[in-house]
C-alpha cells in the first residue's frame, strides 16, 4: 500500500478535526472484494457493504441472543414450521445519489427479487454474479426455499420445503440483505449490471459515496435511514494493512477507531490517556484448513499427524501472546452444543511420525502453506505463524513452501481448491451453531468453495441436515457433537484458537462496541468535539 495517497484522500479531515468532529475514520485493514456483498463470504467484505450500506429482514441482537425486528418489524411461522410471513416496515426509503433516485420506497418485491436472484437459474441476475453466492449454496438454500410470494407491497411469504431451526437466524446474515429491485432492473436494461457491485444501493445507515481500492472507502450519513440519521458523517474506511500503522494513525487521531489490533497495541493502548480498549469473546475461531482433495493429505493419517506435530501452544503464545484460547475443533466453547469432551490433538513428535509411516510416507513429502500478507483478529501475525508450522512439519518430514497471498486473491482461489494448508478464520455471524457446520462441512459448501477442507462425507452430511430440522436444542446438541467428533477424528482442520476480539477507540467514541461476531455497526457511534 503506498501510504502516501491516503492522506490526500483524507485531507478534509485530516486539516480541521474541530471544524469536521462528527467525521469517523476508521482504520481496516484490508479493502473489501466488492460491495454486492451476496458474491463474496469475507468478513471484510461484509462490514464494508453489509453492515454500512444493508439491511436484512431481521437481526440478531448478541445482548439477548435472539433474532429481532429490522426491516420486518413482525413475522408468523406456520405451526409445521415451513412458511413464514413477513410484515414489511412501511416507509424504508432506498439511498439517493448521483448515479440511483429511488421512485418508491421498499416493497415486497424487493425482498422477492433479493432472494430469486440467488436462488431461481432462470433469473437474469443469477447468471451475473461471477463469484456465484457461496453463502447460499453453501447453506443449500436453492433446496429449502420452495417459493417467495410478495402478498401485498408490504407482506411477504416464504415456504420451505422442509422444517429448517435456523432459518431465521440465517436471515440475519450479510448476505441476506435487501437490494432495491427498481435499481437492479435499470441496471439490467442499461447493460451495466456489474455496477452493483462497484455503486451500491441500500436502505441501511449510510451511503456509498466513493472507493479507492487499497486507499480508502468513502460514506455518507443517511439522512432517511429509519433508525435516525447517523450522529457521524462521513465514515470513512481507511484501509490500513499494518497494524502498527493503525496504532500510529489512531494516536495521531487520523483514525478515531482501529480494527484488529495486535496483542502488544492492546496493552500499549491501556496505559495511554486518549486511547480506549474495547473487547469481547469472539465466536470465531482460527484454523489451518487442510485440503482432503490433494494427496497425499486424502489420508486422514496424514491430517492427523500434521496436527500432533504442531506445537500449539507455543503458537498461541508467540503470534496471539497468550490472548486467546486454544482450539479443538470447529466451534468456540461459547457455543451452545460445544463439545467440551472432545480432547485436542496433544504435541506428540513420536507418535506424529508413526502416523507419517503407517500412511507410507517415512520420507514424508513436500507441500505448500498459504497465509495473508497482513494480521486481522484470527491471524494477527501471519508471517510468524506460517514460520512456526513449517518448522513444526520439517520435523516429521514435510517440507512446506510459504506462499504469501494478497488477501482477496487468496480467498477467491482457496474457495477455488487450490490451497494444500491454509491459514484461514470463521466467525460465525447469526449465533447459531450450524453456522460453523454448513458452510464450513457440508457437502454443498465444498462446491460453493466456503469448505476449505474440501471434504463431503455422506454420514456428516446426514448429521449436519439433521440438526437442522428439528428446534429442540437437546436433539440437536447430540447431533452436533456426533458432527464434532467425526470432524475432529478425520482430523478436516489444523484448529488454533478462539480469539479475544478487540478495538482500539479514541477516548472521544462513544456508542461503538465490539461484535462476538466480528461484525461493524457505525449507526449508533458518535464523536465528541
Amino acid at each position: 500500500m503506498r501510504l502516501a495517497a491516503l492522506p490526500l484522500l483524507l485531507a478534509p479531515l485530516l486539516l480541521s478535526p474541530l471544524a469536521q468532529a462528527a467525521a469517523l475514520s476508521v482504520c481496516t485493514e484490508a479493502s473489501p472484494e466488492g460491495f454486492d456483498v451476496v458474491q463474496y463470504n469475507s468478513l471484510t467484505t461484509t462490514n464494508a457493504s453489509a453492515d454500512v450500506l444493508m439491511n436484512r429482514l431481521v437481526d440478531f441482537d448478541t445482548a439477548s441472543g435472539k433474532v429481532v425486528p429490522s426491516l420486518a418489524d413482525s413475522w408468523e411461522v406456520s405451526t409445521d414450521g415451513q412458511t413464514y410471513v413477513f410484515k414489511l416496515r412501511p416507509q424504508v426509503k432506498f439511498h439517493t445519489t448521483e448515479y440511483f433516485k429511488p421512485s418508491r420506497e421498499l416493497t415486497a418485491e424487493d425482498v422477492k427479487f433479493s432472494f430469486d436472484r440467488m436462488l431461481d437459474p432462470a433469473n437474469p441476475w443469477h447468471k451475473v454474479a461471477q463469484s456465484g453466492f457461496p453463502h447460499a449454496q453453501s447453506m443449500q438454500l436453492p433446496a429449502l426455499i420452495k417459493k417467495i410470494d410478495a402478498l401485498d407491497p408490504l407482506t411477504v411469504r416464504f415456504t420451505l420445503d422442509h422444517p429448517d431451526s435456523t432459518f431465521l437466524a440465517t436471515l440475519s446474515m450479510g448476505f441476506a440483505s435487501i437490494y432495491s429491485a427498481e435499481y437492479a432492473d435499470k441496471l439490467m436494461k442499461a447493460g451495466a449490471t456489474d455496477k452493483l457491485n462497484s455503486q451500491p444501493i441500500g436502505t441501511g445507515p449510510f451511503v456509498f459515496n466513493r472507493f479507492q481500492k487499497d486507499a480508502a472507502i468513502r460514506y455518507k450519513a443517511n439522512p432517511d435511514y429509519f433508525g435516525g440519521k447517523p450522529a457521524v458523517d462521513p465514515l470513512i474506511f481507511a484501509i490500513t494493512p499494518d497494524a502498527n500503522v493503525r496504532l500510529q494513525k489512531l494516536r495521531r487521531n487520523e483514525c478515531q477507531i482501529a480494527l484488529s489490533p495486535k496483542p502488544l497495541d492492546v496493552q500499549a493502548a491501556l496505559k495511554e490517556p486518549t486511547l480506549k480498549v474495547e473487547k469481547t469473546d469472539a465466536f470465531m475461531t482460527a484454523f489451518v484448513g487442510i485440503n482432503s482433495q490433494h494427496p497425499p493429505l486424502d489420508k486422514p493419517e496424514v491430517r492427523q499427524a500434521i496436527n500432533l506435530a504442531f506445537d500449539k501452544a507455543n503458537y498461541i503464545k508467540a503470534v496471539f501472546e497468550d490472548t486467546a484460547e486454544a482450539a479443538n475443533g470447529p466451534y468456540p466453547p461459547n457455543t451452545w452444543s460445544y463439545a467440551k469432551n472432545l480432547p485436542g490433538y496433544p504435541h506428540d513428535i513420536a507418535k506424529a511420525k508413526a502416523l507419517m509411516v503407517k500412511a507410507g510416507l517415512k520420507d514424508g513429502f513436500q507441500t505448500t502453506i498459504w497465509t495473508r500478507p497482513s494480521g486481522s483478529l484470527l491471524n494477527p501475525n501471519p508471517s510468524l505463524g506460517a514460520q512456526m508450522l513449517q518448522s513444526d512439519l520439517a520435523e516429521i518430514g514435510i517440507q512446506a513452501e510459504i506462499r504469501v497471498i494478497e488477501w482477496g486473491e487468496l480467498i477467491r482461489r482457496a474457495k477455488a481448491g487450490e490451497h494444500d494448508l491454509l491459514f484461514m478464520g470463521w466467525a460465525g455471524d447469526n449465533g447459531d451453531p450450524d453456522n460453523f457446520l454448513t458452510p464450513q462441512f457440508s457437502c454443498a459448501a465444498v462446491k460453493s468453495g466456503t469448505n476449505f477442507a474440501r471434504y463431503c462425507n455422506a454420514d456428516l452430511d446426514k448429521l449436519i441436515s439433521a440438526g437442522k430440522t428439528t428446534s429442540e436444542q437437546g436433539v440437536r446438541t447430540k447431533l452436533y457433537e456426533q458432527a464434532q467428533t467425526q470432524i475432529q477424528q478425520q482430523a478436516l482442520w489444523l484448529p488454533l484458537a478462539h480469539p479475544t476480539a478487540y478495538a482500539l477507540t479514541r477516548k472521544d467514541v462513544q456508542g461503538y462496541s465490539v461484535s462476538p461476531f466480528g461484525r461493524q455497526d457505525y449507526s449508533k457511534t458518535s464523536v465528541k468535539p
